[in-house]
C-alpha cells in the first residue's frame, strides 16, 4: 500500500470511526456511570469487534454476509431490536438512581461487544474499506499488516476520547436534572439508531 493510498484510508477511517453512533453512545454511557478504568474495558469490546471484523473482510467473509438479502435482513431486524430495547430500557431507567451494585467488567465487556458487533450496518464500513483501498494484485496479509494496525490504532483513538467525553458530562451532572436529561439523550439516541438501522438498505459492493 503506497503512502498516498494509506492516507486516504486513514482519513477514511478517522470520518468512519468518529461519526456518532451506537458505539459512540455506549462509551459515553459508560463514561459516564463507570469509574474510567472500567469504562474503558467498552473500548477494548469495540478493538476486539474491529479486529474480527478486519481479519472476516480478508477472507471475504463480511461479503458474503451482505450479498444474502435474507441473512442481512434479519440481522438488521435483531440489531435494530437491541438498539431500541437499550434505548427504552434507558429512558425509563433515566430517572432512577445509579445502582448500587456496580457492573462487572465481563458485563461492561460483553454489552459493549453486542452493540458493536450486531450492528450490521458496520458491515458497509468495512465493505467500502476493503472494495476501496485493498489492491487486488497485492497479496492481501502484505496489506492488512498496514490496514489493521492502522483501523485499531484509530479505533482506540476514537472511543478513548467519547469516553472520556462521557466521563467529563458524569462529573459535570452533578444536577439531578441535569443527569435525567443527559441519560435520555443517550436513550434517544439508541431508539433513533434503532429505527434507522431497521430501515436501512444492503450495503453492496462495486462490481
Amino acid at each position: 500500500m503506497s503512502f498516498e493510498s494509506w492516507t486516504i484510508f486513514a482519513l477514511f477511517w478517522v470520518v468512519f470511526v468518529t461519526t456518532p453512533g451506537p458505539n459512540a453512545v455506549n462509551c459515553i454511557s459508560n463514561g459516564m456511570a463507570l469509574p474510567f478504568p472500567k469504562a474503558m474495558i467498552g473500548v477494548l469490546a469495540i478493538l476486539t469487534q474491529a479486529s474480527l471484523f478486519l481479519v472476516l473482510s480478508a477472507f471475504g467473509v463480511t461479503a458474503l454476509i451482505a450479498a444474502s438479502p435474507t441473512g442481512f435482513f434479519i440481522a438488521k431486524l435483531i440489531g435494530a431490536a437491541f438498539l431500541i430495547f437499550l434505548g427504552v430500557r434507558g429512558w425509563m431507567n433515566a430517572s432512577n438512581p445509579a445502582p448500587a451494585v456496580e457492573r462487572p467488567a465481563r458485563h461492561v465487556y460483553l454489552h459493549a461487544l453486542a452493540v458493536a458487533t450486531i450492528n450490521p450496518k458496520s458491515v458497509a464500513g468495512y465493505l467500502a474499506a476493503f472494495s476501496q483501498f485493498v489492491q487486488p494484485d497485492v497479496p492481501v496479509w502484505q496489506q492488512m499488516g498496514v490496514i489493521i494496525p492502522t483501523a485499531l490504532t484509530i479505533t482506540a483513538l476514537s472511543y478513548t476520547g467519547f469516553t472520556v467525553i462521557g466521563a467529563g458530562l458524569g462529573r459535570a451532572a452533578m444536577a439531578a436534572v441535569f443527569n435525567i436529561w443527559v441519560r435520555r439523550t443517550m436513550a434517544i439516541c439508541f431508539i433513533f439508531y434503532g429505527v434507522l438501522l431497521g430501515s436501512s438498505s444492503t450495503p453492496t459492493l462495486k462490481g
